[in-house]
């Protein structure tokens, strides 16, 4: 604790960011042989590489690559701060200068590695691809054994159809990673590729052995039987594919083709080389593996591939939307928000996309961004239009335009007009604008369509006793939900609140104890408590629960509600 004060005062102290109180000109110089010492150039580097991790952790990507700008500048020797920069530049798309940097950084320190492997996936993504094969083989001289550098090399050299040295990096990933899918499955494309057919089905067998859901290890599998003549193991596999991915349109027509006496090996043969053009890239490889971090939770290493196979595949909107949700799980919204707007109108992410994008504006409380952004996702016409009306129904609610919001949720129930949960949710919006006629009609409707939903049950019940009406019928409603989950201590706490409205107030104190046991904390409990205590003459009581609700509420109405009872009860005691 102390240590890192005295850090930060020390940081300020050499950057010049405190104050000093001048001496009085009569005053004799405190230190006669003080000298001016020139703050050293590395501490100023160091300086501002420390703003720039803050300002990352804050979610600022730009301001972090303006601090590490200016930390080079003081010390342009530091290979280390060269490859953050070069990062830097990769992440706002400047391959370019992130190349110049990470030379630089190479250049200073030949032997840093993760430098390096940097310096080799630019390469490849800048097409400077003999560049790229270079850099990774001198890593392979000093680590045989490094694992993505096999892969990747490996799928350089299948996509510039070397299928050999493909091979050779290949099986040698495969062989050291033998629970990796990637090496069994771009093994398998090489062998393909080579017209090793018996050989290229024994790895993508292994390949789906370790992912069976992958359809394209799939697809690609049956193909190969397909080539191999294999008719009734090709269709084993597109029944797996069509399992994984049940809209896949290719492989229903392959099944069904195959199914009939057909055997289009032409049309499988285009399959293949469209499924190549997509997968062997290296670009892919590197998807690939970024995945694997962004799983794994090592989001600035998913940055830095889901950039570099961006920068390989720059019209891959897939790339670009999961480095957009990986810049939201660093917590940087306008990275995130970045990538996310470039998604064009055509892609197949354009909706998720605006969804997430609606869920950063919300978190902003940029409401009317949020708005526009589920709206544009609405007029692609996505089958998704009920969850979309749905969101867009919350975002209202949350900006308190309720007016929208239950216009929005109307068109909810239009689409989905027999479920409870859509009605439901459609009268508490009608609750939160203090609209109980329409409340109580959405609530009645939901249970009509579910006699058992406990919640809407409860949900009614309490809205009567709330209203001080229909008391009888609301204490049945609460004892149904009870009967459906009777340890809920919000039902329990309903159903206190009818015999408190009822005037039966030792009843309601039982049931209302028993609820505050049940659910910790709730300050809406608590003084329900309260106000039990209080009306059947126990005053400290009822004192004791209004502190404790108190110490729980955090809306200002209850708690302005709350000190008033309180005060109230200490004058009169």
């Amino acid at each position: 604790m102390w240590r890192l004060c005295w850090g930060i005062v020390f940081l300020l102290f050499l950057t010049g960011c405190g104050t000093v109180e001048p001496v009085p000109e009569s005053s004799p110089a405190p230190f006669a042989q003080e000298e001016t010492v020139e703050v050293p150039p590395a501490a100023r580097s160091m300086y501002h590489y420390l703003r720039a991790r803050v300002d990352l952790l804050s979610g600022d990507s730009r301001a972090a690559h303006e601090q590490y700008k200016a930390a080079v500048e003081h010390d342009p020797s530091s290979a280390f701060l060269r490859a953050r920069l070069a990062k830097s530049y990769l992440g706002l798309g400047e391959i370019d200068r992130a190349l110049g940097e990470a030379e630089a950084a190479v250049r200073l320190d030949d032997g840093d590695r993760e430098s390096r492997r940097l310096l080799a996936g630019l390469y490849s993504g800048a097409g400077k691809v003999s560049d790229a094969i270079r850099e990774y083989r001198t890593l392979l001289e000093s680590d045989p054994d490094d694992a993505q550098t096999l892969l990747y090399l490996g799928a350089i050299y299948l996509d510039q159809e070397q299928y050999q040295p493909a091979r050779e990096h290949l099986e040698r990933y495969a062989r050291r990673n033998p629970a990796s899918p990637l090496g069994h499955y771009y093994l398998g494309r090489t062998l393909a590729e080579s017209r090793e057919l018996a050989d290229a089905e024994k790895s993508y067998e292994a390949a789906v052995k370790l992912h069976p859901s992958s359809t394209p290890v799939l697809t690609e599998l049956a193909l190969v039987r397909e080539f191999r003549g294999r008719r009734s193991a090709a269709l084993e596999a597109y029944e797996k594919v069509l399992q994984a991915d049940p809209r896949n349109e290719w492989a229903g027509q392959r099944l069904e083709a195959l199914r009939s006496g057909g055997r289009d090996l032409a049309d499988a043969r285009a399959e293949f080389k469209r499924l190549r053009s997509r997968e062997a890239a290296p670009g892919a490889a590197r998807m690939k593996v970024a995945l694997v971090h962004y799983e794994l939770g090592s989001l600035e290493e998913a940055v830095t591939e889901f950039n570099l196979a961006l920068a390989e595949r720059p019209e891959d909107q897939r790339v670009r939307f999961f480095l957009g949700l990986t810049y939201s799980r660093l917590d940087d919204s306008l990275g995130a928000a970045t990538q996310f707007q470039r998604i064009p109108a055509e892609s197949e992410y354009f909706v998720d996309s605006r969804v997430q994008l609606a869920s950063l504006f919300e978190k902003q409380e940029k409401y009317s961004e949020a708005v526009a952004a589920v709206r544009a996702a609405l007029d692609k016409g996505d089958r998704r239009r009920k969850e979309l009306f749905r969101f867009l129904a919350e975002i209202y609610r949350q900006a308190k335009d309720y007016p929208n919001a239950i216009k929005a949720m109307h068109k909810v129930v239009e689409l989905d007009p027999e479920s409870d949960r859509v009605h439901f949710a459609l009268g508490a919006l009608y609750d939160e604008s203090k609209d109980k006629d329409k409340t109580i009609e959405y609530m009645r409707k939901a249970i009509e369509l579910n006699p058992d939903y406990a919640a809407a049950l409860n949900y009614l019940g309490y809205t009567y006793a709330e209203m001080g009406v229909e008391l009888d019928q609301a204490e049945r409603l609460i004892l149904r939900a009870l009967e459906i989950a009777p340890n809920d201590g919000f039902y329990i706490d309903s159903l206190g609140w009818v015999y408190y409205q009822k005037g039966d107030y030792r009843r309601a104190i039982e049931e209302l104890e028993r609820a505050v046991h049940l659910v910790v904390d709730d300050p809406v409990i608590i003084e329900h408590l309260g106000d039990a205590y209080l009306k059947d003459g126990k005053p400290v009581k009822a004192l004791r629960s209004y502190r404790d609700a108190l110490k729980a509420a955090d809306e200002d109405e209850q708690v302005e509600r709350i000190r008033s009872k309180i005060a109230e009860l200490e004058r009169g005691i």
